[in-house]
């Protein structure tokens, strides 16, 4: 009879284990991601997803605050040599990538190899990646003869041809030679939503289709994908034994709460991550409300009176056990102009002289008061909040709203209302033909009708060409495109990055305003080798003033952004300059269902 019992006991345990529910983190996505290849993404959205299944050599502690680099899937951070041109890396053994039919039913480990081919891809040119400008500016010693070579065969990279720049010392060991100094180099390493490592195995086995089928050696493997409305990842099975750990300064409350809390718990905590895309604002902030959603990631500027008046959490959301958390993000907004435009771009007097009107006719204040609710300060210069090389103190003309000097500009230059419609004239006396591109959502026609009343304060008429994002990054991209409004985020804490939307040789990639200055592309390299110190901030703030002189990008503001988390998830804290934060949150099942 004991027997029996002890085995019914079991049984019934063993059953409530099975039924128990999965700890499932919900969400939205306000922007529809592209897909999960790294080599061929560059949106926001799709690198939300890439760093949570490729793991990178080095990553960033999660609590740290100012940032700070850790080993990932390193023994320890990669080493340099004196001059920081050549980076040693070993990989700890006993990594392996999740289980996929391209490995043929075996274990298949981390190898040294793996992130050299990972780097070597963004250099075919059959890809081809919009990443390969960002690449291909760390100089690795070979890759672009490599892809040269590649380009005038008219074929795909020579993966088996070596270079020095890529060397595999053995199975665990990689050394990358770079053919300038490089003092941040494990910054660019840090990345691993591009720059995780990738199974040739598998990029060979789905071919064309790689953007479905991301395999990595991260916490979550993709599970469910459909296109522009739902994502599902779940917990990867195969995923190492790996534990929460950080280094919060002593006099961060919040950092040691949230060590203290989960210091020891095995990552990732959660089993299931849904992300739905819900690109208009309302019904995205209604999901959250009715309880669809754990977190909500940006509230809504139409409704962040509600949820946080005067930067609080509202009574309401407080009572529900909700957490808000606010922080001036790493990241700026902007309006683009496509230099190759025959209307907008060019260096011709009058052609600076017009998109210099355009920007001292935008009233940045207004915007930010009326459409975003307060939720920004205008920007001054391209650097963001929190990198080197942002300067919280400048100000510049790129922050000034002067109409009148802006019709005064367009006087000048011949920019006058010949035929008396109302909309100023080319100053050969042809129309003057200016096209914004756009998107659909609610939240952007505002902005959009923001935009269109400044302009006609000054005389210019603007016709607006809407269609959904990922189209319209497409075609900035390809440099088919007049004007476009985009915002971007830091993925490091040095500036560096947000300068390479001024270096010609990233024309395609993250230079999409196609800008090209001689002065500029050498300011770059200087600051590329500069150790920190006062000269490499003196031609920091000189790259700022050549970009307002020139403004081939009108630099709008900085959000404040406000993430609320429901009372069934905690550990949250908003990254800085990477984008895998999954595995350091926890959601208790049993508080989702009351």
């Amino acid at each position: 009879m004991k027997r029996l019992l002890l085995a019914g006991l079991l049984a019934l345990c063993t059953l409530a284990q099975a039924e128990a529910p999965k700890k499932t983190l919900r969400y939205a996505f306000r922007v529809a991601e592209t897909g999960f290849d790294p080599a061929r993404i560059n949106d926001l959205y799709s690198r939300t997803i890439t760093p949570h299944i490729f793991e990178s050599l080095v990553t960033y502690d999660h609590l740290a605050r100012p940032a700070k680099l850790k080993p990932l899937t390193a023994v320890e951070l990669p080493t340099p040599n004196a001059d920081f041109t050549v980076w040693t890396a070993r990989i700890r053994p006993g990594i392996y990538f999740s289980a996929d039919p391209a490995f043929k039913g075996q274990k298949r480990e981390l190898v040294a190899a793996d992130y050299a081919y990972a780097l070597r891809r963004f250099a075919d040119p059959l890809i081809p990646s919009p990443g390969w400008t960002s690449v291909e500016s760390w100089g690795i010693q070979g890759l672009k003869a490599l892809r040269e070579q590649a380009q005038k065969a008219k074929r795909g990279l020579d993966y088996e041809r070596p270079i020095p720049g890529l060397q595999v010392l053995d199975r665990y060991t990689l050394r990358i030679a770079l053919d300038k100094p490089n003092p941040r180099f494990l910054q660019e390493l840090a990345g691993g939503d591009l720059y995780g490592a990738v199974a040739r195995e598998v990029v060979e086995a789905y071919g064309d289709d790689t953007m479905a089928h991301p395999v990595g050696t991260g916490p979550f493997v993709l599970t469910e994908w459909k296109r522009g409305s739902r994502i599902v990842l779940e917990r990867n099975p195969d995923y190492r034994e790996r534990f929460y750990d950080a280094e919060p300064n002593a006099d961060d409350a919040e950092g040691q709460a949230l060590l203290q809390k989960f210091k020891g718990r095995r990552l990732p905590m959660v089993d299931r991550v849904e992300i739905a895309i819900i690109e208009e604002n309302q019904p995205r902030w209604l999901a959250f409300l009715k309880g669809e959603h754990d977190f909500i990631e940006r509230v809504p500027e139409d409704f962040i009176s509600l949820a946080a008046p005067n930067g609080k959490l509202a009574p309401n959301l407080t009572k529900q056990g909700m957490h808000l958390h606010r922080t001036l993000n790493s990241e700026v907004y902007f309006q683009m102009f496509n230099m190759d435009d025959p209307v907008v771009g060019g260096f011709a007097p009058e052609k600076v002289a017009l998109r210099r009107a355009i920007g001292l006719g935008m009233d940045l204040e207004a915007e930010i008061r009326l459409v975003r609710r307060g939720q920004a300060i205008p920007a001054q210069g391209f650097y963001t909040p929190n990198t080197v090389g942002y300067d919280p103190l400048l100000k510049t003309e790129n922050g000034e709203f002067n109409p009148a000097k802006a019709k005064g500009l367009l006087d000048l230059y011949g920019y006058t209302d010949r035929d008396g419609d109302g909309c100023r004239d080319a100053p050969d006396g042809g129309p003057l033909k200016l096209e914004m591109n756009t998107t659909p959502e609610a939240f952007q026609r505002q902005i959009d009708e923001r935009f269109d009343k400044d302009m006609k304060r000054i005389g210019l008429c603007v016709a607006f060409k809407a269609a959904k994002w990922p189209e319209q990054l497409k075609a900035a991209r390809a440099g088919k495109y007049q004007m476009w409004m985009v915002a971007t985020s830091a993925d490091k804490p040095d500036g560096q990055s947000s300068l390479a939307r001024f270096h010609s040789a990233q024309v395609g990639g993250q230079n999409m305003s196609r800008f090209r200055l001689p002065e500029m592309d050498s300011l770059y390299e200087q600051i590329i080798t500069l150790p920190e110190g006062p000269e490499r901030l003196a031609l920091m703030a000189r790259t700022v003033r050549l970009a307002v002189a020139y403004m081939p990008i009108k630099f709008k503001g900085h959000r404040f952004l406000t993430d609320i988390e429901r009372t069934q998830m905690s550990g949250y804290r908003r990254p800085l300059f990477w984008q895998n934060w999954w595995e350091y949150v926890d959601v208790d099942p049993a508080a989702a269902a009351r």
